[in-house]
């Protein structure tokens, strides 16, 4: 059984895009926003820790990328400039200082956060992270190095390609019971482990098919992304910053995480053996510890360093 959010929707940024957003645990908890993989939406979360924030007084909120479920599709110039969305949101939602957790090809969103909002966001959190593509901080191989050479087709050819993958995806509906459960026989067997666990895998198919119902551009947008600099060196970075990376991951090396961990100053890698890159969910409780430990260790309180909350 899933944990519902306890609200979800979209906010309108001053532009006139939206970002869709669900909020789970505690309303007047400590802020810890949540970045989905590719693909992905404002549900990728595990029932660990949508349950598991609520138990820790965590206010945790799932923010979409553009193109995906209720956000506006949206090419920003680098990571910066979501970066400066996010910042938009939370001073909406009445939030000042904030934690982040990321997934896969929400990893670089968190780094980029970190960077440009390094005075509100206490700590991060990074689970079998994208590593760059592209400039100094590049590390070759992965599969964001493996589209490199499609990067100007994807980028001309985004809109289209969108609406191709979201027609696949939503013919397949009926089917996406059998075909998730063919996709994990060919993951590492940590991931399978994790991926056979009931409420992983309603999570999952509930999660595509919701931020597949309207669009699904945001897997190309992402593609054309992160294979472009990031607009910010990782050596910037001075926001305390935590990776878990499994040693079978067979989308994003190991070597990538133990790249971006060498060159974030202060930053910690906690390998998980015999996991692939899915299998860092099954963490999703020690990761939500570790941030409040953070918080609390910079001498953090849950109630006094934020404007309000939203609900």
């Amino acid at each position: 059984m899933l944990t519902d959010p306890r609200i979800e929707g979209r906010i309108w940024l001053r532009q006139g895009r939206a970002l869709g957003f669900a909020e789970y645990g505690d309303p007047a908890g400590l802020p810890i926003f949540w970045f989905h993989g590719t693909p992905g939406g404002r549900r990728q979360i595990p029932q660990a820790a949508r349950a598991g924030s609520q138990a820790r007084g965590i206010r945790l909120i799932a923010l979409e990328r553009p193109g995906t479920g209720a956000s506006t599709p949206h090419l920003y110039p680098s990571l910066l400039g979501f970066a400066d969305d996010v910042e938009e949101v939370v001073d909406q939602l009445g939030i000042d200082r904030f934690g982040l957790i990321g997934l896969s090809g929400g990893g670089p969103y968190v780094l980029a956060c970190a960077h440009r909002l390094a005075d509100r966001v206490f700590a991060a959190a990074v689970l079998g992270g994208v590593a760059p593509a592209s400039g100094a901080d590049a590390i070759a191989g992965g599969l964001v190095g493996s589209a490199l050479s499609f990067a100007p087709v994807l980028s001309a050819a985004s809109a289209p390609l969108g609406i191709l993958l979201w027609t696949l995806v939503r013919s397949l509906e009926p089917l996406s019971s059998q075909i998730f459960d063919a996709f994990i026989r060919v993951m590492p067997e940590g991931d399978q482990a994790v991926f056979k666990r009931p409420e992983i895998k309603a999570m999952f198919i509930d999660d595509l098919l919701r931020a597949s119902r309207r669009q699904l551009r945001a897997p190309m947008l992402d593609a054309v992304q992160l294979t472009r600099s990031w607009g910010f060196s990782l050596r910037e970075i001075r926001v305390p910053i935590r990776f878990w990376h499994g040693d079978a991951d067979n989308l994003v090396p190991l070597a990538h995480a133990q790249h971006m961990a060498a060159m974030v100053p202060g930053a910690t890698l906690r390998v998980r053996p015999g996991e692939g890159h899915i299998g860092n969910l099954a963490a999703a409780e020690e990761v939500l510890d570790e941030l409040v430990s953070l918080w609390q260790t910079a001498g953090g309180d849950a109630h006094s360093k934020r404007r309000g909350s939203r609900s």
